[in-house]
């Protein structure tokens, strides 16, 4: 299973001592969340962020980018050094494009599928790219309030997971309940926030090491 800890839940008075941490306390992947104040309404992490992210772990590392336009930043963010670049169809006016932009820039290419999107709506997209974000929150802030109906769409992402051998990630409010329940379906990692990890009790390796044992690991 893939445990990707969301940075824009990190303490940011050190975000390396926190990359650090984080590695060190098991996490498989880091994710990193960009937003414009225009795709949603709030700002999250900025270039030099990513960047200090990148140069300090080992760790593959997932950009999610909730902006308009993102095409125009590909280049940057892949210079920057991460892994994975997801963003979200409705952003950009030929979200084919940024797929092979990401692809030409060195990195996976990834789509978000909002909770109001529906799966059959960017069917035309799915075997160009490797990577799935579903969504369970609306997108651009943390502690975002979970919303049920999103689970109606696991079945038929968990078809397109094997059609087309696309990787499967949820993202917001992943509790441990919904990560043991989800992950037996076929879901393959979660996003960790503060639904599971940043505020709780305990270290990073202790509150993950538990998160990994209640999902069976």
């Amino acid at each position: 299973m893939i445990y990707s800890p969301s940075l824009m839940c990190a303490n940011f008075d050190n975000i390396k001592a926190e990359t650090f941490a984080l590695e060190a306390a098991g996490a498989n992947r880091l994710h990193l969340d960009v937003m414009d104040g225009r795709y949603v309404p709030n700002f999250a992490m900025g270039l030099g962020d990513v960047k200090s992210v990148c140069r300090n772990t080992s760790l593959v590392t997932e950009l999610h980018l909730m902006i308009m336009e993102p095409c125009r930043y590909i280049k940057i963010f892949a210079d920057a050094g991460v892994d994975i670049i997801y963003f979200h169809p409705d952003s950009d006016s030929d979200p084919m494009q940024v797929i092979q932009k990401i692809r030409k820039e060195g990195c996976t290419p990834g789509l978000v599928i909002n909770p109001e999107t529906t799966v059959e709506s960017l069917k035309e997209y799915y075997e160009h790219v490797d990577n799935i974000l579903l969504m369970g929150v609306k997108p651009g802030n943390a502690g975002h309030i979970y919303l049920p109906y999103v689970e109606e769409k696991i079945g038929q992402i968990i078809e397109l997971k094997n059609k087309y051998n696309l990787e499967i990630i949820m993202d917001g409010a992943c509790t441990v309940e919904r990560m043991k329940r989800w992950g037996k379906q076929g879901v393959d990692g979660f996003v960790l926030g503060t639904s599971s990890l940043f505020g709780h009790r305990g270290t990073y390796k202790q509150i993950i090491k538990s998160i990994k044992q209640e999902c069976g690991e």
